[in-house]
């Protein structure tokens, strides 16, 4: 199948298995993915991540997080920069997620960052999508 927007499918992907309480969610792998999942694990919004390689391009498989009375620690996703119009944003631009309570991620020269570590880098990017 062919993927116009794999960020998109990947938080669309997590978004589904989190509606039907699903344990785990497998998704194509790419660099730009893993990077991703890595910061979700580190801002605590998922519990694990695996690269399983295969012969053709391997899969990303997420261990989703859930809260004591089985809510979703991932409130919401939201893509920001699409194929049809990309956004780009400066240090100085950066949001603030949900009064700080949520993440920006944006890919950089450094790579995939949070937007407080962006901030604190002194980077700006093109800002992928908010989570929280």
């Amino acid at each position: 199948m062919n993927v116009t927007d794999p960020v998109a499918d990947m938080l669309t992907r997590v978004n589904n298995a989190l509606v039907r309480k699903q344990d785990v969610v497998d998704i194509p792998s790419s660099s730009l993915k893993r990077g991703i999942a890595k910061k979700l694990l580190d801002e605590g919004f998922i519990i694990d991540y695996k690269n399983i390689r295969n012969p053709r391009q391997g899969t990303l498989r997420l261990h989703l997080k859930y809260g004591p009375n089985d809510e979703s620690v991932i409130q919401g996703l939201k893509r920001v920069s699409k194929p049809g119009r990309r956004r780009y944003v400066g240090v100085e631009e950066i949001p603030l997620v949900k009064s700080g309570l949520g993440i920006a991620l944006l890919t950089t020269p450094k790579g995939v960052l949070t937007g407080r570590e962006a901030r604190a880098e002194n980077v700006g990017g093109e800002f992928l999508c908010e989570v929280w």
